[in-house]
């Protein structure tokens, strides 16, 4: 397999620090089979890019992914879901005309201070979406009103590994008391167990970014560190 390595950039969780990723670089018609590899050793996808950090003074960036089969909500994340369950959800095969105006809402409400600000519709496109791996979206409506979509990837190796990837979650920000970004999750790791696949990926969590410490919420998780996956099942004392 080649790889390369891009320049050195800003890095978007971790201020006065520079990043570089190591990008998959080949082209062939079994990225999406290639890609269920490249997970589980710390990839991730943006757009049509397979990636990973690659920085030569840091290793913050550590992937984090939810065993399915032995997830069980916390005390307050059963609150969520009992205040949640009015709320309809359904899955769709491609994006539709309201996913814009609410990541719009979304990005200048919540995110302000990072990459994906000011919002647009060319980046909000080139971010989602991937030919060789055409994302679901898991959609939360309040009545008549889309409130939340978790765009996620399907990871399929056969028998091998089976997993849901969560790309990325937008929600209105309206509906704070909701707690949408951590039901969306639960959502994912719901259809997630019904078919029966192994994990679902969160992407990176990094211990000084405060955005990313949701990822450690979820019991039991595993992160990827030292080229290895360790499990936690509990808050550390």
């Amino acid at each position: 397999m080649r790889f390369g390595i891009t320049q050195s950039f800003d890095c978007s969780y971790l201020p006065n620090q520079q990043e570089q990723l190591l990008v998959y670089a080949e082209s062939d018609n079994q990225l999406a089979w290639r890609y269920g590899q490249l997970i589980q050793v710390g990839f991730r996808r943006s757009g049509e890019q397979i990636y990973r950090p690659h920085c030569p003074d840091c290793h913050a960036c550590e992937s984090v992914r939810v065993p399915v089969a032995t997830f069980r909500p916390s005390k307050s994340q059963k609150r969520i879901l009992n205040r949640n369950q009015h709320f309809v959800v359904t899955s769709a095969k491609s994006a539709n005309h309201l996913y814009y105006p609410l990541y719009e809402k979304y990005i200048c409400a919540r995110h302000t201070d990072g990459s994906m600000y000011p919002p647009s519709s060319e980046q909000f496109e080139n971010f989602i979406l991937c030919e060789w791996k055409r994302p679901q979206f898991i959609e939360a409506y309040d009545g008549d009103t889309l409130i939340a979509v978790a765009v996620t990837d399907t990871i399929d190796n056969g028998e091998e590994h089976q997993a849901l990837s969560a790309l990325y979650t937008f929600y209105d920000p309206d509906y704070h008391s909701s707690s949408l970004g951590t039901w969306m999750i639960m959502m994912q790791i719901e259809q997630a167990k019904q078919q029966e696949r192994d994990f679902v990926y969160l992407g990176y969590y990094v211990e000084e970014c405060q955005k990313m410490s949701y990822k450690h919420n979820f019991f039991p998780y595993e992160q990827f560190s030292g080229n290895k996956w360790h499990r936690f099942d509990k808050k550390p004392a």
